[in-house]
């Protein structure tokens, strides 16, 4: 079968893009399908895949993301910001309630923070501060600012569920080493958190936040939305950036801006960011072998990629 797919960024989190709404194909078929686009050692590469599939009574569209490893993520924000936009331009709609694996998300069309650079806003919440909802085995039914009883560090993280989970600290300089060792242990399901979690250094900026994140399924990325939320959120809650206060969050791909709510108010994070499209391919796919083809590109969009250089250029 043919697949035809959209390579995309948000914030510099690329996926390719499937409008998977008619599609039949089982979950393993999927995965085997994520791990074959989404290998950085194949023709195409990913942080993951994005599915854009239907919605149900209370929503308008949903999205599915897989990671590389194949398994299936809670939500994936900068993802999510690529996915509406497709929605956007396939149903005639600016905005929409999509349905995510647990939860629900909020997205609307923006004005550009570049020139050339398509924006989507996204609202997800409420956050959750349970350790519970984390996935942390400890005594403790919240985490914020502390030390993690069994973990190997002794920094203060704060525990986010997005509703995916995450461990945030905050760093005065961002240690690669350290945090892939902390996330490589992570990723082997310890006992103290079998479900695995996301890890996020983050050091504060003039203007905002600097996140690197260990992504859970993927492992060090350039860019991850649902960290630079948790991350967001987790600032207000030590009292770093007010609530309410929009700020630039900064990562190795680029920037968002991104404000959140208190946990009395609902505890949303909006965030406001690109979803740039690179270009349009096929790619055949066996689905009895799990065999991907080559990628055969029909349209490449130099003008958005040029947009987003210029608006990195600025951030430099």
């Amino acid at each position: 079968m043919q697949i035809a797919f959209i390579k995309c960024h948000g914030s510099g989190n690329d996926f390719p893009l499937i409008d998977a709404r008619a599609m039949t194909l089982s979950d393993a078929q999927w995965a085997q399908v994520a791990r074959a686009l989404a290998d950085r050692n194949g023709p195409v590469g990913g942080d993951g895949l994005l599915l854009l599939v239907s919605g149900g009574n209370e929503t308008d569209f949903g999205m599915r993301m897989l990671n590389p490893d194949g398994s299936e993520a809670e939500t994936c924000l900068n993802g999510l910001r690529c996915t509406a936009r497709l929605g956007f331009e396939l149903l005639g709609i600016d905005r929409a309630t999509v349905q995510l694996k647990t939860s629900l998300a909020q997205v609307a069309r923006e004005p550009e923070l570049a020139p050339g650079v398509v924006t989507i806003r996204t609202q997800v919440g409420p956050a959750s501060l349970a350790t519970t909802d984390v996935g942390l085995k400890i005594d403790a039914r919240e985490l914020i600012d502390a030390p993690i009883p069994g973990f190997p560090s002794e920094r203060c993280f704060t525990a986010v569920a997005m509703p995916n989970p995450h461990l945030v600290t905050f760093v005065e300089h961002v240690d690669e080493a350290e945090l892939v060792a902390l996330g490589d242990w992570c990723e082997a399901a310890p006992a103290l958190i079998p479900a695995r979690a996301n890890v996020s250094f983050v050091a504060m900026r003039q203007g905002g936040l600097f996140v690197r994140t260990y992504e859970r399924g993927v492992g060090l990325t350039n860019s991850c939305g649902s960290a630079m939320a948790a991350s967001t959120f987790a600032a207000g809650l030590t009292g770093r950036i007010g609530f309410g206060e929009t700020v630039t969050v900064f990562n190795r791909g680029g920037m968002v801006r991104a404000s959140a709510t208190a946990p009395q108010d609902g505890a949303v994070v909006t965030i406001r960011g690109n979803a740039s499209f690179v270009y349009d391919a096929t790619i055949a796919f066996d689905a009895g072998t799990g065999v991907m083809g080559v990628p055969v590109v029909h349209n490449r969009r130099f003008d958005e990629a040029q947009a987003w250089d210029a608006l990195l250029e600025t951030l430099k």
